[in-house]
């Protein structure tokens, strides 16, 4: 029997990454993204990855996108309230799991379980307990190739928004960043790997700080 799946889908190296390994799990068919923008700037949450990108990455990976759209401000009942209605919208569709690309924060997957659980939803995590230094040399090895967008720059240097995620830069970080960026430090987009048909062309744009947080923004490429 195979499982019909949707992965949350966060235009950055670890959703990739997970495409990529459910896709070569027997008894899992990835069959559609899902991914949460902000309304009010038609941009992927925290990430700031525009939607055109956003897209154009599903169009890459040969999957439907399911785009929720929250308010900005959103409260969490709204993004609660949204999140059900498309939980209802996966399920009528024959999908039976929902797959994430979390490493190692047990509170963020307590928050998913508890959240899909009325739903009658089953979550996956098939990168879940991985070493994280190991897992990010995996992932360069494997082909995939990825932009840092954000960076927090109370948790890392500024200097790494717009940068490559490459071995340069698992060399570069301090010994206090994760190799994933599991805790925040710094989100990505993915462009090329083993996950797509053909890379994601993109151009780089100006890198601005704010909220708190330094962005580096992507423009699609020619």
């Amino acid at each position: 029997m195979t499982c019909n799946v949707a992965l949350s889908w966060s235009s950055g190296k670890d959703s990739a990454w997970a495409l990529h390994v459910l896709r070569g799990t027997p008894g899992l068919r990835v069959v559609t993204l899902l991914t949460t923008l902000n309304r009010e700037f038609g941009r992927v949450a925290m990430h700031a990855v525009r939607r055109e990108l956003l897209r154009a990455q599903a169009r890459a990976a040969g999957l439907p996108l399911l785009e929720i759209d929250l308010p900005w401000p959103c409260s969490n009942a709204d993004y609660e309230r949204l999140m059900a209605g498309a939980c209802d919208a996966l399920k009528h569709q024959g999908i039976t799991h929902v797959a994430f690309g979390d490493l190692f924060l047990q509170d963020i997957r307590e928050y998913r379980e508890r959240q899909l659980a009325p739903t009658g939803l089953k979550p996956l995590f098939p990168l879940w307990g991985s070493d994280t230094a190991a897992l990010a040399r995996q992932m360069i090895a494997g082909g995939l190739r990825a932009t840092l967008t954000c960076v927090d720059p109370r948790q890392a240097p500024r200097e790494l928004a717009g940068r490559a995620f490459d071995e340069a830069l698992l060399r570069d970080l301090p010994i206090s960043v994760d190799p994933c960026g599991e805790r925040g430090e710094f989100h990505t987009f993915c462009h090329a790997g083993p996950m797509f048909t053909q890379p994601v062309p993109v151009q780089p744009g100006e890198v601005v700080e704010r909220d708190g947080f330094v962005f580096a923004d992507l423009r699609p490429g020619a």
